[in-house]
């Protein structure tokens, strides 16, 4: 199984999440430990998540990637 890694800053755009109380907890404590704000843990979660997709659904998000980039460029 991969291991997370953490890099330093990124740009991006801002969106709102409606997340469960635990999950928020959970993630509070995590990025506390690692000494990280509790926005840049929950992009690395994300990133590692997607990236640890089932195949077949990162077939389905590159396909639709393609056609957003077709839509939107």
């Amino acid at each position: 199984m991969q291991k997370l890694k953490i890099p330093k800053n990124h740009s991006g755009i801002t969106k709102t999440l409606r997340l469960p109380e635990n999950l928020i907890n959970d993630i509070q404590i995590l990025a506390d430990l690692k000494n990280l704000s509790f926005n840049k843990a929950v992009i690395e979660l994300l990133d590692f998540s997607l990236k640890n997709l089932d195949d077949d659904d990162k077939k389905l998000i590159e396909k639709k990637r393609q056609n957003f980039n077709q839509d939107y460029n």
